[in-house]
């Protein structure tokens, strides 16, 4: 039983939505032969403002909320381990 999970920010249309639903049970019924009432699809949506790479947030990247420089400095020195 195959499951795909999809994460976006938030935003998109229903209809967009139960496009990529369909479009994607379609391409997993192809790939693998699976029927396509076996497939799951589960679509995340999370606000701009909760997803972030390189520190900043893709609401920031959007100018949607400014950027105020409160984060503290990473030491790269510092152990991880």
């Amino acid at each position: 039983m195959p499951l795909v999970e999809v994460t976006l920010t938030e935003g998109r249309t229903p209809e967009q939505i139960r496009a990529l639903i369909h479009e994607l049970t379609g391409a997993v019924e192809r790939a693998v032969a699976a029927p396509a009432a076996n497939i799951r699809v589960v679509v995340r949506e999370v606000p701009a403002t909760h997803w972030a790479a390189g520190d900043v947030t893709i609401a920031e990247r959007r100018d949607e909320t400014p950027v105020a420089d409160t984060r503290a400095p990473i030491d790269s020195k510092r152990s991880t381990s």
